[in-house]
Parts: structure tokens; C-alpha cells; sequence
């Protein structure tokens, strides 16, 4: 198997870039060329002459670019350009020519597109459109948000069908205007690409990938979807917003290329059955909006083209990129020289012009006639929660570096260690009587453009997480964001639902409309669309990915039922919709069914994860009588094989123990909400036996446990 070496060399910068709105232009002679388009409206084309970039055209548009899209006649070569800016879709041909200007007239602007013949798919937020030769032809209206689309190639499929990924964990496959089925994936899926380029075998293969980092391949078949493999994210590296195929290591097989929003690109070849195997990695300082396997910048090397959110475009190439000198002195050839002398000259002359231009604006901000303007900046951010470790990761991204990020929470929350993160964090004194839960800082070093933070949120308890972000620009300047931390933050969207476990159940009846109920829920738990579904039934599930609990949401006009074979999860439920309603002065009739069964399945599922962070908490008790008892003899062989295990491992102990902060503190408190909370369905308050409760946890045994549950209050 051959040795992947890539060298990576920079091409040009544009403006802010959007998924997927970098291609290469089939092969015309021995190199391609790049088309790139950008937030500040341009779109162009350049290639590759002798080492320096050659311009073919450029232009304008008044929007941003969404998407893009290469098209071209069925079984011809795709080399004409499509993007969307707006509600509008402008073509190009390869040299420039602007031969289309459709305005689709739709209510939102165009998020993705797809090009396929005389087929023309375009996405809004959750709006899809179908023209044929510029025709309106099929519409939809999603009850999530649209992430990506793509058809299946015409040539070799028969009917059109596209495919739609959706922020709800779904691929839905449609048929004319209609719903043919949806697809459950892993995680809300963010793109999508035909297997191989050209759909695999039979024209049918799709590969996504997910906002989780995951990706998959499901073939799409005329009754029903089959998937044949999926890649979980062992390693916990960013979601994937692009790939593409392309046979980089030369084998005649076309190998996976994958972008990921943490600036990892990476390749992957197949193995004999099939199977994604890792080959090369690389980490770029930002996300990565695209990435395309093609011969740019020197005929004969292969290369992986990428794209950046701050609009870097880059190569990472086969060819050798620096030469080695040996003893003797070597010339360097006058191209080489030429190229040198004349990045000097260009980097003097952008170091005058700066120079210039601060001195101009410091006078002129003396000046009394002189308004200072707040310079305005782009945030590329995400807020989501992880199922593996049940914390939401935070992550911002600027164009330039930032200075500093302060946190501010109104509500308790639990920041975790992140290994790529360089920041120095600082904490300041925050009083809980005032709502001030979390008051932090991370500066960040020179040149870092993108931050990522862990935080762990305590479930029953809602507010909002404040962020404050200062980019290294002068004048200084501060953007807020927000974000909502939902009563039941640790849940997330499913599509399944085990009846066979014992259920507690909340009904709930009222004079509310579906809309209302709709919002309530949408404000109890994250990953709900903010429209409420077609129809006149709503009905959402739930995993919790701290417990794998489960909750099922259904309702209508006048009445909601809620199962879970969680007691908190209905207690906590019950108490912020009633308190919705009497905002909004609306009479519930509360009704509950509580199962006893239902304690000690909770208990169970808490028992491996309780045990095992006593059993790490004891340990890194030991470290430090065991360090210095290390220090003291020569021999320790006396001591068991236990302790011995325990010195071997004291740092990975430390380390794991050090990651998940207040772990154990967090399940003593939702196996003490439990006892409240059953309680309270009955009408007593348990609160004075919480010591006690404490004393059992301290000495833990899970039969001890269960008995006192079924202790009377």
C-alpha cells in the first residue's frame, strides 16, 4: 500500500465561504482550474501557470453565495457553474459567460442547491423546490431544517429521485412531490455525495455525513433504504460538512476524502470488503467548507483541494515541495529565485500600505469631525450536544484571531477539559443568590482564529449561557451570543421508541391549540423544530444520552401525553408546561400514572456509571500515598497486584478523573431527584431523609439502594 505523503501549499484567500461552494472544473488540458465562491458575493475562476495563480474570470453578485453546483447537458460534461445568491440561481459557463438568471421567487433565501440535466433543486431552510427547464414542477414543505440535497444521477437511475438531508436525524427520499420514505442516521446529517462519484454499482449509493463527525452509506432502493456501512467517530473530531471521492494513493480504487468543521481533512482507502480504512490526516486552523480530489497545480500530482470558512484555498499536494541542499552550496533555479524576490517586494508593499493606513486612522480618530466606526464581523458557531460524553461542545470561529471569550452563565454548568484547546482560562467570584452561576474567560494565543469548549449542563435547571466574543481588531469591538439551556438539555432526537420498559405517563388536557403545546415542548427540549408539524398530531422522541432514558412526546389541540421511563424527566416536564400554561393563563387538568417498576430500571442504568466513578474516585485517592511510598522503598513488590496497577496507571487515572469534573457529584444528584420526585407524586415531602439517602450512596450497594426506594416517606 503506498505511503501517503501531502504537502500542503496555499493558492489564495477570498471572503467568508459557505458549504460546498468550492469545485474543480473537469480536466481541460493537464491541469484543472478552481472555481471558488464567497459570502461577499464573488464568484471566480482561476488555475494554476507556472507556480502562480491565473485568473479566468470573476463576478459579482449584490447577495452572498450560498451554494454551488457544477451541471452541464445529461452525459456531458459538467463544467457549467450554478450558484444561488438570494432567492436568485445565476450560471456560468467555464469561461465566464453568464447565461442564466433565474429568480425562483421563493419566501427564504436558497441554502443548497442540486443540478442534474435540465433538473434544477433548490433548498431553502426548509422549503424544497423542483424546476424542470426553469419550471416550477414539485414543492414540499420539510418539518425541519434542510441541510443538504442531492439527486440520484438520471443516466442511471430511472425515476428522478432526490434525496433531502434534515436536521432531524433523517434522509427523506422523494418522489415527485411526495414522501417515498425516510431514513433514520446517527446524527442530523449536514452533506451528502453519490458513492464513487456516480452512485457505486447501480447508481443508488449515497454517503453522508453527520454534524456528530459520522459517516455513512445507505443504498437507496425502490421500496426501502439498505445500509451498508457506518464510520462512528472513535476520536471525537469535529462534524463533517464535505466529501468527496477521488483516488489519491493511486491504487484504481477511488479513495474517501472527508472535511470536518475542526479543520481536520482526511483520507480513507477501502479494503476488501469494502470498509473504510484511515490514511492520512491533516489539520488546517479552520473549518473546512469543501474539499475536491484533482491535478491543479502541477501536471502528474494528484491533489486534495480544500476550501476554508476564512476563505483560504489550499492544496494538499503529492508533489515535493522543498528541496533539500546538501554540503556543497546549490543554486536555486531563477524561477525559484524570481517567485522569492517577488514575494518579498509584495510583502513590503502590504507592510507600507498598513502602516500608512494606521497612521491616517489614528489621526483621524483625534480628530473632533471624526466618527469611529464599530467594525463589523462574521461568527461561524456551534452549539451542540455530543450522545458520547452527554456535554455540549461550543464552538466559534472567526476570519481574524481572537483576543478573548467570557462566559456567563445564569444557570449551573460544568466546564470540561478540551486536549485542542490552547486557551488560559481564568474564573471569576459569581454569586448564585444574583442568578450568576459561571463567570469565565479563555484568552487565546496570537493567530488563533477558532475556539471549542465543553459544557456539561444540569438537567430540571434552565437559563441561558451568555458568550461574549472580542476578535484581535482595532477598534476593539465585542459581539454577543446566546444560548439556551432547555430544562431537559440532555435529551436528544430519535426515531425509536421501546414500549416493552415499564412507563410513567403525564397527560395533560387544556384549552391550548396545537401551536401552543408545540412551543412548550420546543422550549423543554433542544433538537424540536421551531414550526410545529403539518397536521393535527405532533410526536417527537427522546434518548437521554447521559442515562438512556427514554421520552415520548404526543399531542394535539386540547391534549399531550408524555411517557418516560424516567420519574424526573415527567417531574420535571410537569412543572415548567404548567408554568407555561399559567404564563399564558390557560387551565391544565393534570393527570399521572407512575410505575414503581420504573425506580429500579432507572437505578440500573445509573449502577455501571455510579460504580465506576466511586471505584476511579477511590483510587485517585490512593495515587499520592502510593507516589510517596514509590519515593521511600526500592522494592515494592510487597505491594498487591491492585495497588501496583494503580501506580502503572496514575496518570491516565488522574487524567480521565480530572475530565469529568463533579461526575460523581452529578449522580448523586439525579439519584436523589429520583427519591424527591417519587415522592412528591405521592404527595410527601422526603426532603429531611436526603442525608440519609448521602450515607447509603456513600456506602454504596445497588440492592441497599433499591430497598431504600421502596422505603415509605
Amino acid at each position: 500500500m503506498m505511503e501517503l505523503d501531502l504537502q500542503r501549499v496555499d493558492y489564495l484567500q477570498v471572503g467568508i465561504t459557505s458549504n460546498g461552494t468550492m469545485k474543480l472544473l473537469p480536466l481541460a488540458g493537464k491541469l484543472q482550474k478552481i472555481a471558488v465562491a464567497d459570502n461577499n458575493g464573488a464568484l471566480q475562476v482561476f488555475g494554476m501557470k507556472k507556480g502562480e495563480v491565473q485568473s479566468v474570470f470573476k463576478s459579482q453578485s449584490p447577495n452572498k453565495i450560498t451554494s454551488m453546483a457544477l451541471g452541464g447537458q445529461a452525459s456531458a460534461q459538467r463544467d457549467r457553474i450554478f450558484v444561488s445568491t438570494g432567492a436568485e440561481v445565476k450560471a456560468y459557463t467555464k469561461k465566464g459567460k453568464n447565461f442564466l438568471n433565474f429568480n425562483t421567487n421563493l419566501s427564504e433565501p436558497i441554502q443548497t442547491l442540486a443540478v442534474e440535466g435540465s433538473e434544477l433543486f433548490v433548498c431553502g431552510n426548509f422549503v424544497y423546490n423542483h424546476y424542470h427547464d426553469c419550471k416550477d414542477t414539485n414543492y414540499m414543505l420539510c418539518g425541519d431544517k434542510i441541510n443538504d440535497v442531492l439527486c440520484l444521477p438520471t443516466e442511471r437511475v430511472q425515476d428522478l429521485i432526490p434525496i433531502l438531508a434534515c436536521q432531524d436525524r433523517v434522509l427523506r427520499v422523494l418522489q415527485g412531490s411526495e414522501l417515498l420514505y425516510e431514513i433514520e442516521v446517527p446524527g442530523p446529517p449536514m452533506c451528502l455525495q453519490l458513492a464513487q462519484n456516480n452512485g457505486g454499482d447501480e447508481g443508488n449509493e449515497v454517503l453522508y455525513g453527520t454534524s456528530d463527525g459520522r459517516v455513512g452509506l445507505v443504498q437507496i432502493g425502490k421500496l426501502g433504504p439498505t445500509h451498508k456501512w457506518e464510520m462512528p467517530n472513535e476520536k471525537r473530531n469535529g462534524g463533517i460538512l464535505c466529501i468527496d471521492n477521488f483516488d489519491i494513493t493511486s491504487d484504481g480504487t477511488l479513495d474517501l476524502i472527508l472535511g470536518r468543521d475542526d479543520g481536520q481533512v482526511e483520507i480513507y482507502s477501502f479494503d476488501e470488503a469494502d470498509e473504510p480504512v484511515f490514511r492520512f490526516g491533516h489539520t488546517c486552523a479552520e473549518s473546512v467548507t469543501s474539499v475536491q480530489g484533482g491535478v491543479v497545480s502541477a501536471a502528474g500530482y494528484e491533489e486534495i483541494v480544500c476550501a476554508t470558512y476564512a476563505g483560504w484555498v489550499l492544496g494538499l499536494t503529492s508533489e515535493q515541495q522543498t528541496k533539500e541542499i546538501g554540503s556543497t552550496q546549490a543554486k536555486l533555479d531563477p524561477m525559484a529565485t524570481q517567485k522569492i524576490s517577488s514575494l518579498k517586494g509584495e510583502l513590503d508593499s502590504l507592510t507600507t500600505k498598513v502602516t500608512s493606513e494606521r497612521e491616517k486612522y489614528q489621526q483621524s480618530a483625534y480628530s473632533k469631525t471624526a466618527v469611529s466606526a464599530i467594525p463589523l464581523f462574521n461568527i461561524n458557531d456551534k452549539f451542540v450536544l455530543n450522545r458520547e460524553d452527554a456535554s455540549y461542545t461550543l464552538s466559534l470561529e472567526l476570519q481574524m484571531p481572537i483576543d478573548n471569550v467570557l462566559l456567563q452563565s445564569d444557570v449551573p454548568v460544568d466546564l470540561l477539559d478540551v486536549e485542542k484547546n490552547s486557551a488560559v482560562v481564568s474564573f471569576s467570584a459569581c454569586s448564585p443568590e444574583e442568578g450568576n452561576y459561571l463567570l469565565a474567560t479563555y484568552r487565546c494565543q496570537a493567530n488563533t482564529t477558532r475556539l471549542e469548549l465543553k459544557i456539561r449542563s444540569i438537567e430540571g435547571q434552565h437559563g441561558t449561557l451568555q458568550v461574549y466574543i472580542t476578535p484581535r481588531i482595532q477598534p476593539k469591538t465585542c459581539q454577543l451570543k446566546c444560548y439556551p439551556i432547555k430544562p431537559l438539555s440532555l435529551h436528544q432526537r430519535t426515531h425509536t421508541f421501546d414500549d416493552n420498559r415499564p412507563l410513567n405517563m403525564l397527560k395533560l388536557t387544556g384549552s391550548f391549540s396545537l401551536a401552543e403545546m408545540h412551543s412548550w415542548v420546543c422550549f423543554s427540549l433542544p433538537e424540536v423544530p421551531e414550526r410545529p408539524p403539518a397536521g393535527d398530531l405532533a410526536s417527537f422522541q427522546f434518548v437521554s444520552t447521559f442515562l438512556n432514558t427514554q421520552l415520548d412526546c404526543t399531542y394535539r389541540k386540547g391534549e399531550g401525553i408524555f411517557r418516560s421511563d424516567n420519574i424526573s424527566t415527567i417531574s420535571i416536564l410537569k412543572d415548567v408546561l404548567s408554568k407555561e400554561a399559567t404564563n399564558k393563563k390557560i387551565r391544565l387538568d393534570i393527570n399521572y400514572d407512575i410505575q414503581e417498576e420504573t425506580i429500579p430500571t432507572t437505578l440500573a442504568l445509573i449502577h455501571p456509571r455510579l460504580e465506576h466513578q466511586l471505584l476511579l474516585a477511590k483510587k485517585v485517592q490512593l495515587i499520592e500515598a502510593l507516589k510517596e511510598l514509590q519515593v521511600n522503598e526500592s522494592d515494592l513488590s510487597f505491594l498487591s497486584p491492585e495497588y501496583q496497577q494503580i501506580l502503572e496507571q496514575a496518570d491516565k487515572l488522574q487524567a480521565e478523573f480530572k475530565r469529568q469534573p463533579c461526575h460523581l457529584e452529578r449522580l448523586y444528584g439525579m439519584i436523589t431527584d429520583l427519591y424527591i420526585d417519587k415522592f412528591k407524586f405521592k404527595g410527601q415531602n422526603v426532603r429531611g431523609k436526603v442525608p440519609t439517602l448521602l450515607e447509603v450512596l456513600d456506602n454504596y450497594d445497588f440492592n441497599t439502594l433499591c430497598q431504600f426506594f421502596e422505603v415509605q416517606g
